[in-house]
Formats: C-alpha cells, structure tokens, sequence
C-alpha cells in the first residue's frame, strides 16, 4: 500500500466502491465512480501497490507525456475522499480501480483495513451486469446484501447466489467476515448494446445510489447523455428488422412482467424519490436539488427524484425492481434461473469484461453463462 497523503479525519462517511472488468458491463459502474469524483473534486489520498496485485501483461500500464517528460501510469486501485457539507454533512471514500489479477484476499484486507481506520459506516460496491433488458426501458437496479437485517432494514434482497464470482462478490463477504455493513448495487445491461459507455445505466447506479444513503447527487449532463445514447441504440435498431423485432419482444415481456406493480408500490416509491428530491436544503452544500431533468485464510476482521428520466418509449413501463434475466439470475431465489427477471446478488456479478460486440450483435463475450444470463454476484 501506498500512502499518497495523510488519512483525513471523515464525518459518517460511506464507501463507493467500482471495479473495470468483470463486474462492470458497458463500464457503467466505474463510470458511476468517476463521476462522483469529478462532481466532488475527490482528494487522492492512497493507492494500492500494483506490483502486489496486477499482471502488466493483462492491464498494461501506459506512458504519456507530461510537458515533454515521459512518464508512466501504473494499473491500480485509488481511494479518494469527497466531502459533502450542508445541514447534514457526510463524507464519501471513493474506491476506483480494475479488478485485480491476484491475491484477492490481501487485496480486500488493505480496502478493510483503510474502512476501519477512516471509521467508514457502509461499503456500498456498484457493479454492472448483460442481461436481457430492454434499452427502452428504465434501467433495473437490484440491491443485495448479504446481511439479513440489513436486507430487512435497507429494502434490500438477500443474497442466495452460488458460482463463480468476482472482486464485487469477495469484497461484499470479506466485509460481512469482518462486521462491516456491505451492499451491493447492480444495474442490468442490454447484452445487445453493451459495448461501452452506457451512461443510462450509469445514472441509474447513481439515481439508486442517491436514495441508499441519502445523499443529492449532482447528475451534470448524465440525464442528457443518456437521452442520446436511447436515440443512438434506437436508430440503430430501427436499421435492422429482425433487432427491432426482438427489442419489441423483450419490451412486452418486460411490461407483462411489472404489470402487477404498475398500481402499487413501485409507484408510491417512485413518487416518494420525486418529493424528497424536491425538498431545498438537502443537496450538496444545502443548496436546492441538482437533478436536471471463502479460503483457508480469514480476512482482517473489525474489534470493536427530481431526477429526469431519459424519455421513454411509446408504451411507459413502470421502474423495474429487479434485474432482468441474466446469471445473476442464478443469485437470487427470488427468480429463477431462466426467469426474465433475476434478482442479482449484487444479483449479477456481472458478466462483461468487455462486451458485446456491437450495438445490435448479441451478447458479448462477457456475459457468461450461454443462457444469455450475467454472472450474479452476490
């Protein structure tokens, strides 16, 4: 590990963590990350030695110019802080990097031992999984622990998820072996379109990651990338029948689904969003709303919406609340395993290293399991 600046002393603060790779289909998570920095203007204060955890023969570091000095940038996991001032300040520990080639277990020990020293409250990991979703429809989020009062108190699934599983899923259990209340978050990306960015899914990571722990994110041009990106997949689906036919497909399957919640809940939850996000004085600084429009050895262990939717498609569908079909299906027993709509355990752990290979091509290499299903974490 190494210490860029001294560790700063953080009121209530929460850990967002997103790894590239595996977990990260259409970079949606990363991507979500990156944001909060930006917004924030995140202070680097450490960084992972990348010779403990990385192949520089699979993410190979790169060289680039610096007032005429050529300089490296090694592949490695940053931490930054964010401090959010207002009535109620919060601080956030921002975790960025690319999963790791080896040695998970250490690695998660040296995120765990900077969550105990900074007194971090949360660990929330975002990740990104393919499935078969619809780009029309809103973006589904699951939410998955696997601390059951957590689930209980946090409107949270319970994971049941068992199989192959990335640094989302290890890092989520090296925190429950070590007390530390852990969530993951994961949105679900159309296999046919996932070639990166996806910012749709991006603002949707956010949007759930704002009502989580109740902070105002600011969306700068999220919402309107994300209207671009709908126009762009449509035009290119309106291009090719057979792709039109089969988004129709995924669309009716997706409406018949959410039908029995269209009355309910999901709506009342929506409205609730609306209105807290409407109400001055819990943005950033107080201001009024931003919106726009495992293994033999143990793991270190703790002592002690006034958000604007994209538009969508002819027929509205309410906001998902599952993840659609994916192999994270296979985490939750909430869906089955061929079930269009899956709940990921961090209900995928997500399939898509890389992704498909094209807007309209079908899934991409990433998203595992043949059924079409992403790889669920939980």
């Amino acid at each position: 590990m190494i210490e860029l600046e001294g560790v700063p002393e953080l009121i209530d603060p929460v850990m967002v963590a997103a790894f590239e790779g595996w977990n990260d289909a259409g970079d949606a998570a990363s991507t979500a990350v990156a944001h909060l920095d930006r917004e924030w203007k995140g202070e680097v204060f450490a960084a992972l030695d990348a010779e403990d955890y990385y192949d520089f023969q699979v993410n190979r570091p790169t060289v680039f110019l610096d007032n005429g000095v050529r300089k490296i940038t090694w592949p490695t996991t940053r931490l930054s802080v964010v401090r959010i001032g207002g009535d109620k300040p919060r601080d956030l520990v921002l975790v960025r990097g690319i999963e790791p080639s080896m040695r998970w277990r250490s690695f998660c020990n040296e995120l765990l031992a900077f969550a105990h020293e900074l007194g971090v409250e949360m660990v929330v990991i975002l990740g990104a999984l393919l499935g078969d979703t619809p780009h029309t429809r809103p973006v589904p989020v699951s939410g998955v622990t696997s601390d059951p009062d957590l689930a209980r108190t946090m409107d949270l699934e319970e994971t049941r998820y068992e199989g192959p599983t990335g640094i989302v899923g290890i890092l989520q259990e090296a925190c429950t072996h070590a007390g530390v209340p852990a969530v993951s978050l994961w949105a679900a990306v159309p296999h046919y379109v996932s070639q990166p960015p996806n910012p749709k899914a991006t603002l949707a990571l956010l949007n759930r990651l704002e009502d989580l722990i109740g902070l105002r994110i600011p969306l700068g041009e999220l919402p309107e990338d994300a209207r671009a990106w709908q126009v762009g997949v449509d035009q290119l689906a309106a291009e090719d029948s057979e792709v039109a036919e089969y988004v129709q497909t995924l669309e009716e399957a997706r409406d018949t689904a959410e039908l029995p919640e269209a009355s309910g809940e999901a709506i009342a939850r929506e409205f609730e969003r609306y209105l807290r996000r409407r109400e001055p004085g819990t943005g950033p600084g107080g201001g009024p709303g931003l919106a726009t429009d495992g293994g033999d050895s143990p793991f270190l262990r703790d002592s002690g919406s006034g958000r604007t939717r994209p538009p969508k498609p002819e027929r509205p569908a309410p906001e998902p609340e599952a993840a659609p079909e994916s192999e994270a299906a296979r985490e939750s027993e909430a869906a089955p395993e061929s079930g269009p709509q899956p709940s990921p355990e961090g209900t995928s752990e997500g399939t898509s290293e890389g992704t498909s290979e094209g807007t309209t091509e079908g899934s991409a290499e990433g998203s595992s399991d043949e059924s079409g299903n992403g790889d669920s974490e939980k």
